[in-house]
């Protein structure tokens, strides 16, 4: 909670002048049945007009102003609220930019969707209502009922039960919806997890005519939902027959016992008049409690999935006095395990030792799960090691300052990701002050001028999100363009080229090594013929070093090598290539 109302910041005056303004808005509509009853008593019943018109205009005059600050406290409430929700989507988003990995595993990228939507949204109406009805209705609670007593001690007594009743009443159900709605959320995550997973899968169902599959899934998580809700809204239905229940037992029992006192002459027809308005507003008031503690109950659980983002530190964290500059591509595994969870006893990585010489060319293969990603992702400090170090320049990568680490180690993912925009907005993601000249330097190095040359607007073509109207080689290009134009002093190439052919791929390394010579590279890879030419070859097989030589000697001494090698180049070679 305090992680969340700390993101108020510049709206705590919005906030302060709300709470101020309903204040003032309960305390006209307070004194207007007192005056009802003065205007009853000293004019109606005596027919003294101006009596009458007096009261009536002090009566217009309070409605006017409680109107004013009812307006301007709705103004202010709306403003506080809606600010909260947008510093909480800011604060979020700014965390999760600093989140490893691992911490974007644990939340999983639905439920980080979740939370700044439905969630944000859920504390931004209780907000709302919070410093609005949770300030006017006790508020009008116990202001009323002080009138009450005022009037007639001996009728307000009765109303201790109805409060009583409704308090225990409420509260019970209260209880046992907010259990249910910390389910709720839950059920959200799956859902938005059956969407995102359909849309951005969406060719591979239509390919494959599963659409009747996913639309049962997404029934099934939807009517999950749905039961939760009609539960919860099963139980809080209650509310209104406990409220009217309430209420006519006060109406009751002010009209039998006012009757009683008017006959006796110790109440006026005004003051029972002003009586039964202070019960609606004393009953009223109970009930949009009862609101509150509703939205509040739902509130809660959004607002511990928020602070649980907002808590959440980074797993991996800048040193004191960060090194800025990184001298060399030279990279050095010293005894390195790691595993993705901590504290787990199975390893994806486990005693790497390597020694890698700047400007060599590394290539690295191994089979599905040999942790070849893993290991890449440990040089650019992607995720902490376990146990041992990783060297880059001869310096720990823990001792860099992230930001200039990551600026000297490229990245060609093994998923690539284009965003919304045009190509050369594509590309300077690597560069923001590269001219197009770079750019088409760049992408010839990356052979990705072939299909840029043939296209309409050439380099200032639109990408849409995703890059869904470029194919997957295209893709590939693209993004290893993107990846030189940072000019790195390491190259990490992750399977970067799988959807490119054999002749593309010989042209890329060759431009590569001739473009930017003095620079590390790794190039993982599936088939042979894009590692065979490197200086030398790094075999994994199950989060181990077996081998790492070069491909002469691997074909003689490694039989894992050896077995790959004859599988695709006696077994009939690359789909492009012949045997």
């Amino acid at each position: 909670m305090k992680n969340v109302l700390g993101q108020l910041r510049q709206y705590r005056k919005d906030t302060l002048l709300c709470v101020c303004l309903t204040a003032l808005e309960v305390l006209m509509e307070i004194l207007l049945p007192f005056i009802t009853a003065r205007l009853i008593d000293e004019g109606l019943e005596k027919a003294d007009l101006p009596v009458v018109y007096r009261y009536g205009i002090i009566m217009v005059v309070l409605a006017l102003v409680s109107l004013l600050f009812g307006a301007l406290a709705g103004k202010y409430a709306a403003s506080a609220s809606s600010g909260l929700s947008a510093n909480l989507r800011e604060a979020i988003y700014a965390r999760i930019q600093t989140f490893s990995f691992s911490n974007i595993d644990k939340f999983s990228v639905p439920g980080l969707v979740t939370r700044m939507t439905t969630d944000i949204t859920n504390v931004q109406n209780a907000f709302m209502m919070v410093i609005r009805i949770a300030v006017r209705a006790p508020m009008l609670f116990v202001f009323s009922f002080a009138m009450c007593l005022f009037i007639s001690p001996a009728t307000s007594q009765m109303f201790l039960f109805a409060v009583v009743f409704l308090v225990v009443v409420l509260g019970s159900i209260m209880v046992v919806t907010l259990n249910i709605f910390n389910q709720v959320f839950q059920k959200y995550d799956d859902l938005n997890a059956s969407v995102q997973e359909n849309i951005s899968g969406i060719r591979v169902v239509k390919a494959f005519v599963r659409e009747g599959y996913e639309n049962s899934k997404f029934a099934k998580a939807s009517g999950n939902l749905y039961k939760m809700f009609v539960k919860a809204e099963g139980l809080l239905a209650f509310n209104n027959p406990a409220m009217m229940l309430a209420v006519y037992f006060c109406i009751l029992s002010a009209s039998w016992l006012g009757a009683q006192f008017i006959v006796a002459g110790d109440m006026t027809t005004g003051d029972l008049t002003s009586l039964f308005s202070y019960i609606m507003s004393l009953l009223m008031s109970l009930m949009m409690l009862s609101m509150v503690v509703v939205m509040i109950s739902m509130s809660m659980a959004s607002v511990r999935r928020i602070g649980e983002v907002l808590s959440e530190t980074s797993d991996l964290t800048e040193p004191e006095q960060p090194v800025m500059e990184v001298a060399d591509g030279s990279i050095d595994f010293d005894d390195v395990s790691f595993s993705y969870k901590r504290g787990s006893d199975k390893n994806a990585l486990s005693h790497i030792d390597l020694h890698i010489r700047s400007g060599e060319t590394i290539g690295v293969i191994g089979g599905t799960g040999s942790g070849k990603s893993s290991l890449v992702n440990l040089i650019c400090r992607l995720y902490d090691v376990s146990q041992g170090s990783v060297k880059v320049g001869g310096l720990d990568v823990r001792r860099y300052d992230m930001e200039a680490l990551r600026n000297q180690v490229s990245v060609v993912l093994q998923k690539n990701t284009l965003f919304s925009g045009t190509i050369l907005e594509n590309l300077r993601w690597g560069n923001p002050d590269a001219t197009e000249e770079e750019c088409v330097a760049a992408c010839q190095a990356a052979c990705a001028d072939e299909f840029i040359d043939r296209l309409p607007d050439g380099y200032h073509t639109y990408i849409h999100r995703g890059g869904s109207n470029v194919s997957g080689g295209q893709k590939q290009r693209l993004c290893i363009a993107r990846a030189l134009l940072k000019k790195p002093k390491i190259l990490i190439l992750d399977d970067s080229t799988s959807a490119v052919d054999t002749a593309t791929d010989a042209r890329i390394r060759t431009a590569m090594a001739q473009q930017i010579p003095g620079t590390t590279k790794i190039i993982i890879a599936q088939r042979v013929s894009s590692v065979e030419h490197a200086d030398r070859i790094l075999v994994l097989d199950n989060g181990r070093v077996d081998a790492f030589d070069t491909h002469e000697h691997l074909l003689e001494n490694n039989a894992i090598y050896r077995e790959i090698y004859d599988s695709q180049v006696k077994g009939g070679g690359d789909f492009d290539q012949p045997a």
